[in-house]
């Protein structure tokens, strides 16, 4: 039997996904490493970590599976996305991995948007993030220059794990589009963007398919763990294009909706849309191909809030028995899910959540339910633009995430988003499109698309739209949506009235 492991490096822990060749999962591992916040707004993290995470995942598959050395053939990695990783001329960091959620570089953002303006959208099909990777290489270059001055290769968090793996440094077009250094259409890195903010592309890994073979497993690596074959690494992919392969999005009839503590919601693209910079559009791990992605900053972080600040002690199926009880609309309550601010469409840091329409005969059933509703609302702001831009309907959704084990919730969202849904049978997130990205480099099948049919798989029942509550979410769907812009302006007032006090 030829194993294949998927390692996905996440932003608190990393783990690893072993399956075999015909799509079994035979296990799985994971250790933890911590989040650095040295000052407020910062967030990072030592390479080191990782390879200390991977390195227990390598050992606990080793010691519990007896052939894993003898049938282990081919590793692939997920990873979080935009994070920066930085080495000298002997690929050792010179400075620690500034993440993803960082928010340091609000000033770099509005540098990069000033001196780019609409070329930036342009060319890589995004706007400028505190997220993303250029604004980090910014404020590096202008608050540690002596450290700037030593950097000589910069990499992404996935490709480091690779690099240590291998001895080689790649990294795929799906974690490159997340830099706002790639050309998305023409698939290089930007002369004009690196150009412009004084990059030497020499600094910038090569770039490969997310398919493509890294190198082997350095021979030292591989007598530790006892692998006796020659194992194969793959590039793989960022995390949210191999958790769009591991559901099966691969053609453009079906979308992902995903409710974690943000909420996605993505598409599978063949050809550049222009959505103007309201969504985000990645390249995909299928060669070839793209991703369009809508995010809701707190989808079941708004859930979990409203657990601990109204429902102590309760657990969530308590929390939300009774919301099937109450009709579709909350009996006139309406919540907006920005409490945190917002991203898809609004892309604004200072609005806040409310409770709209409060009356004295709402109970908590109610204020359940608006909770749910709210967050469904705002997810389908993404999808619906995703629809109207291409002017066609997504035939069914894949809902993965909390929501997707509560049957009460996946109605809501076929009413809410007047779509057939359906569920995978069993959940691996990223890590399973990195298995898959492995089994398919390696040779085990002859596409992605075979891949896919053994390793991705749906339980049988769907769950189809209720016509009369379709009609009547459309309804209250158009009055959420002048929420935001009858409380955006109370929002940044109350906000900035915070900050100075």
């Amino acid at each position: 039997m030829t194993y294949v492991l998927g390692i996905d490096l996440g932003t608190s822990s990393l783990k690893g996904i072993l399956m075999d060749e015909v799509g079994n999962l035979i296990t799985t591992k994971s250790a933890e490493y911590q989040i650095d916040t040295p000052k407020q707004g910062y967030s990072e993290q030592r390479p080191e970590y990782w390879i200390v995470a991977l390195e227990s995942v390598l050992t606990g598959l080793s010691v519990e599976i007896s052939d894993f050395g003898q049938q282990l053939a081919g590793i692939s990695f997920s990873g979080q996305m935009h994070s920066l990783v930085v080495l000298d001329d002997n690929n050792k960091p010179v400075y620690p991995a500034i993440l993803w959620n960082d928010v340091r570089t609000s000033k770099q953002c509005q540098e990069i948007t000033d001196r780019l303006g609409q070329r930036l959208l342009e060319i890589t099909k995004n706007i400028a993030l505190e997220g993303f990777t250029l604004p980090k290489i910014l404020w590096l270059q202008e608050n540690e220059p002596e450290v700037w001055l030593r950097v000589k290769k910069i990499m992404l968090p996935k490709d480091y794990l690779s690099l240590w793996l291998t001895g080689n440094i790649y990294t795929e077009f799906s974690d490159a589009a997340g830099t706002l250094l790639l050309d998305i259409e023409k698939k290089q890195w930007s002369e004009e963007i690196t150009d412009a903010f004084n990059i030497d592309r020499g600094i910038l890994p090569e770039l490969i398919e997310s398919t493509d073979r890294t190198g082997f497993v350095k021979a030292e690596i591989a007598e530790r763990y006892k692998l006796t074959n020659e194992v194969k690494v793959f590039a793989g992919g960022a995390d949210n294009a191999a958790a769009a392969l591991g559901v099966g999005l691969i053609n453009e009839e079906v979308g992902l909706i995903s409710m974690g503590t943000s909420g996605v919601v993505s598409a599978y693209e063949l050809k550049i849309a222009d959505y103007k910079g309201k969504l985000h559009f990645f390249n995909h791990t299928v060669p070839g191909a793209y991703y369009s992605m809508g995010v809701t900053l707190a989808a079941g972080n708004s859930l979990n809030w409203y657990k601990e600040t109204f429902g102590k002690g309760l657990s969530f199926n308590e929390l939300l028995s009774e919301v099937y009880t109450v009709s579709p609309g909350s009996e006139g309550l309406l919540f907006t899910p920005y409490i945190v601010g917002e991203r898809t469409p609004h892309f604004d840091s200072k609005i806040r959540g409310s409770f709209i329409g409060i009356s004295a005969h709402h109970e908590q059933k109610h204020f359940s339910r608006a909770v749910l509703e709210g967050i469904t609302f705002s997810l389908r702001d993404s999808k619906d633009i995703m629809e109207k831009t291409k002017n066609k309907k997504f035939k069914r959704l894949i809902s993965v995430g909390g929501g997707a084990q509560n049957p009460d919730i996946m109605q809501m969202q076929a009413d809410i988003f007047n779509s057939e849904m359906i569920r995978l049978t069993v959940e691996q997130g990223p890590g399973l499109g990195a298995c898959m990205i492995a089994a398919f480099g390696c040779g085990l099948f002859d596409s992605l698309e075979a891949v896919t049919k053994a390793f991705v798989h749906y339980k049988e029942a769907s769950f189809i739209p209720n016509l009369k509550n379709v009609a009547r979410y459309e309804q209250i769907y158009q009055i959420w949506k002048q929420v935001y812009k009858n409380t955006s302006e109370i929002s940044h007032q109350l906000v900035e009235f915070n900050d100075e006090g």
